[in-house]
């Protein structure tokens, strides 16, 4: 960076006004003191002002002002069947009424969480034996460990125990997930990663690749860093591998081609378990009912949360195949009983509404309106947005895509200094606008509820373009 704020990059100069400020819509009318009541999960605690957003409808949500927005990211990659449907509300009320609430330990048990669990194991991508219910990503993944742990143990494999990610996945926010989370200021402040949890490389053929190198040669070099890894900590310690099918807040990252099939083949070389995070992908956003079927993994575990409820009410799950049940059934004769769980594991009314949800998702075919409406998405993005001269690249599949915003185009895409935080400042301009879109570095991503229609995705994709072409005229000095 050069004094007041003007970065030179390969002869392209752009500045950043002195007064020009990262400057959301002020959407807040209450009082400082009610405001300072809330505690923001990954928020910048000391400059913030709250959103308030007060009701929905469809794939668009209202502040108090009455302002509306398209929700680009369904949320938080969550919010499936959008904001109103009328048809998850009846299914709790329904529950409530019948039976509030019922707990799992003890062998209790109830209707909504049993038919839950069957259905899930029928729809799963490969055959998978058990369903446990946790009410969060981060549970189930911090869940899916202590099994992991608990496997090996069993199997008297004392040592093999530790869990290999990616670098800049999010996998969750609790001890143990927030130790496989591949993000630095995940891990700043709160002692963390612990030690058992490693990172790899992720697969981000666009940034990383090497000159010259394919997809496939790509995927092959990661998947002998996995493997040199693996032999370097000892075969003997290294229990499981976690991947998301797609990356989400790492940038939205697709694999490449070849990639899942090298990394699995090295994964059974030291019988190293493959856990799948399908938090983000699972239900239809990559246009099959699961990402791992997308992307050719065959997890043994795998977890996911999110659009299992269209976040309507909070629940998540951790399906595990015979081999891993079977091993926790014999480590449960060992000790007398398999000590995991919390109080609200498989709620009735969480149940019930994901259980309502997987029935709207069949009957109302959601997974072909994905691929039609989806595809339009990913068309429209890589026709209208790739081109621009802040976009490095567009990639996606389904309903989920990422835009990854750049300096310079060319032969080596420069990115902009992280000074410049220019993926913030496209997320400001479309909610100007009335688009909600999440910023992940200078990575825009993009997952609206998988209800959206056609006119819908137009205005997505027009406010984009119209939000990056309002930042390149008052930013771009030449």
């Amino acid at each position: 960076m050069m004094p007041n704020g003007v970065g030179v990059l390969q002869g392209t100069r752009w500045k950043i006004p002195e007064n020009d400020v990262i400057d959301e819509p002020d959407l807040t009318v209450l009082s400082i003191e009610d405001q300072a009541s809330v505690l923001h999960p990954f928020t910048s605690l000391g400059s913030h002002r709250p959103v308030i957003i007060t009701h929905g409808e469809g794939v668009w949500v209202y502040d108090e002002h009455g302002n509306r927005y398209l929700e680009g990211v369904a949320g938080l990659w969550s919010a499936s069947l959008g904001f109103s449907e009328q048809r998850l509300a009846d299914a709790a009320f329904e529950q409530l009424q019948k039976l509030p609430y019922m707990h799992m330990f003890a062998s209790a048990s109830h209707p909504a969480g049993i038919s839950l669990a069957k259905e899930l194991l029928r729809i799963a991508p490969v055959p998978m034996a058990k369903v446990f219910f946790a009410n969060s990503g981060s549970e189930a993944v911090d869940s899916a460990v202590k099994m992991v742990w608990y496997y090996n143990n069993a199997l008297g494999r004392t040592e093999k125990k530790k869990i290999i990610a990616r670098r800049d996945a999010y996998h969750g926010s609790l001890i143990a997930s927030a130790s496989l989370t591949g993000l630095p200021r995940n891990h700043k402040l709160f002692d963390l990663p612990l030690s058992r949890f490693l990172h790899t490389s992720k697969p981000h053929y666009f940034r990383f690749a090497e000159e010259g190198e394919s997809e496939k040669e790509f995927s092959e070099r990661l998947a002998a860093e996995l493997e040199d890894q693996i032999i370097d900590e000892g075969p003997e310690t290294v229990a499981a591998f976690i991947a998301e099918p797609i990356m989400g807040v790492g940038g939205v990252i697709i694999p490449p081609e070849g990639y899942f099939d090298a990394i699995q083949r090295v994964l059974k070389k030291y019988d190293v378990l493959l856990l799948a995070d399908e938090v983000i992908c699972g239900f239809g956003r990559t246009g099959n009912m699961w990402g791992s079927q997308t992307v050719g993994m065959e997890p043994d575990i795998l977890i996911t949360a999110k659009a299992l409820s269209a976040s309507y009410l909070p629940i998540s799950a951790v399906m595990v195949n015979q081999k891993i049940y079977d091993t926790l059934e014999s480590g449960s004769d060992q000790v007398g009983f398999f000590a995991h769980g919390m109080t609200y594991s498989g709620h009735p009314v969480s149940a019930a509404v994901a259980l309502k949800c997987l029935n709207i998702y069949e009957e109302d075919d959601i997974l072909e309106n994905v691929r039609t409406i989806g595809a339009q998405l990913q068309e429209k993005l890589r026709q209208r947005v790739a081109p621009h001269a802040l976009v490095g690249e567009v990639r996606g599949s389904g309903m989920v895509a990422g835009v990854e915003l750049v300096a310079v185009k060319g032969e080596e895409y420069i990115p902009f200094p992280s000074s410049f935080k220019m993926g913030m400042r496209v997320r400001a301009e479309a909610m100007r606008r009335g688009l909600i879109l999440r910023a992940m570095g200078d990575t825009l991503g993009i997952s609206p509820p998988l209800i959206i229609n056609e006119k819908e995705v137009e205005f997505l994709v027009s406010t984009l373009c119209e939000s990056l072409d309002a930042l390149k005229d008052r930013l771009a000095v030449y």
